[in-house]
């Protein structure tokens, strides 16, 4: 007999020990070690699930050789993400070294008002991620100077980040350059364009109350000596870098090869490429101050370029503030994010070769008859996924393809299926620390998801307003019957 056969399908039962497992040490992680849990205990926390899980697909049948292809597999579909990582670790070092990334939050200085900063980082950030189809790469380049400027006026970095992920994720998920946007309806089988149209019921107003909710944060804010120490930052960065429009050259490159749809991982490649060589064109001072060697200043200062793209920045003005604001970058920095993403992939990755996740979508579609049932399961199976998987391809792909057919037997139109999987799946991804955009998220910010979490207004927003609109029948599309031609036969 073969080992196909001899392995049998896991229960509710099966399916629940290693997940709730995983919740109990994550739970404790976090206790325990407070913002430090993404450190190494998650990571432990997802191996010891992992090993549970395939403990009981040995004892479901399964080999361990299958149970570690599927680990392989896991691992391997977020290696892309792990590059993008590693090249904004670079970016970041460069930036910082080039005086791009010091000239955004000089000049966002001099022009934001703080009374409408919260709000107007949402939206810039919507307007770029709308602009170039990438959540990751607004963060990187605007989200940094926008937490930057934060810094500078002494406003809450936590609400700062929920205001950068609202907009970058709004925009993110409008845009047709973005994957995540043409991956929900190729799996619905949709069309593009009718899906973007069709999302922008649910999104437009969880935006709009998003914005009213950051501008109410703001006027409420309490603004201590800004003028002073705004005047004091901008002081000691003009001290420490040339501070010229130039500077801002790599971020339109990038812009650019981003909206002519460059793959990510290049793209953001040659950006770090290019600050490195801006740095030593355009911030030679600064170059030269770096590091202290015997060699000649031109090895020099290809050797701070060099450490800038592997290690980072170190800077060390007469602001400690500044000093670990701009002291940063290399891809060094995001090896820690890097191991979580490895271990979260291979603890979905198991759960989904010996089938538990199968098992959890049956449970969780017994009894689902409305509209609102289907709407509302497939948003918290996608927000499921996002926490068992860590990947949010996944958390769109896989309950796509398991309520595919579900829609159709209920008369609903497959709209109404690509629409969830975007404000379940997309929109819940940087909510979870372990999750590879949240994990991203803390990496490019420094600020932990469980921060953020309570002022991502957006990404909280509109998954309830989805199950709302469902449940009350607002914007749920049938589908027609197909029409019976009549033949006259006189």
């Amino acid at each position: 007999m073969s080992d196909e056969k001899q392995v049998r399908a896991p229960s509710l039962l099966d399916a629940l020990i290693p997940i709730v497992t995983l919740i109990i040490l994550m739970g404790s992680a976090v206790i325990l070690f407070g913002d430090a849990s993404s450190y190494g205990p998650n990571q432990i926390a997802l191996l010891i699930g992992m090993f549970l899980a395939a403990i009981i697909g040995l004892k479901n049948g399964h080999t361990w050789q299958s149970i570690e292809e599927g680990i392989v597999k896991g691992i391997s579909m977020s290696l892309g993400a792990c590059l993008i990582l590693l090249a904004v670790g670079s970016l970041i070092g460069t930036w910082m070294l080039a005086g791009t990334v010091p000239t955004l939050i000089y000049y966002g200085l001099s022009i934001l008002n703080p009374t409408f900063f919260y709000a107007a980082s949402a939206l810039i950030c919507a307007v770029v991620a709308m602009s170039i189809g990438s959540s990751w790469t607004t963060a990187a380049t605007i989200g940094v100077a926008l937490i930057g400027i934060a810094t500078g006026m002494q406003l809450s970095l936590a609400i700062t980040a929920g205001a950068i992920i609202s907009g970058a994720y709004f925009g993110d998920k409008l845009s047709p350059l973005s994957e995540t946007t043409n991956l929900a309806p190729a799996i619905a089988g949709t069309d593009l364009f009718e899906h973007i149209k069709y999302m922008l019921w649910t999104t437009i107003p969880s935006f709009v109350i998003a914005l009213i909710l950051f501008a109410i944060l703001g006027l409420q804010t309490e603004i201590g000596e800004v003028s002073s120490r705004i005047e004091t930052m901008q002081t000691l960065m003009t001290q420490e870098f040339n501070i010229v429009w130039y500077n801002l050259v790599p971020l339109f490159v990038l812009l650019a090869l981003a909206i002519n749809k460059v793959p990510a991982f290049p793209a953001i490649s040659i950006g770090a490429l290019l600050g490195g060589i801006w740095a030593l064109v355009f911030q030679q001072d600064v170059v030269s101050s770096m590091l202290e060697t015997n060699f000649s200043d031109t090895v020099t200062s290809l050797m701070v370029v060099w450490t800038a793209m592997f290690d980072g920045v170190v800077f060390t003005t007469a602001d400690e503030n500044l000093n670990s604001l701009l002291s940063r970058g290399g891809m060094s920095s995001m090896l820690n994010t890097i191991w979580l993403i490895i271990c979260a992939m291979s603890f979905g990755a198991v759960l989904e070769r010996i089938g538990l996740l199968t098992a959890i979508v049956s449970a969780v579609l017994k009894g689902a008859t409305s509209a609102g049932d289907m709407v509302t399961r497939t948003i918290l199976t996608s927000l499921g996924t996002n926490l068992v998987t860590a990947d949010q391809y996944m958390a769109i792909v896989m309950p796509g393809r398991m309520f595919k057919e579900e829609f159709k037997k209920r008369d609903l139109h497959q709209l109404n299926l690509s629409r969830s999987l975007e404000d379940g799946g997309t929109i819940t991804s940087p909510l979870i620390p372990w999750n590879t955009c949240g994990a991203y998220m803390h990496s490019v910010l420094g600020v932990h998801p469980f921060t953020y979490i309570f002022y991502a207004f957006f990404n909280l927003i509109n998954p309830i307003l989805a199950i709302i609109y469902a449940y009350l029948g607002i914007k749920i599309l049938r589908l027609e019957p197909p029409k019976v031609e009549i033949r006259n036969h006189s």
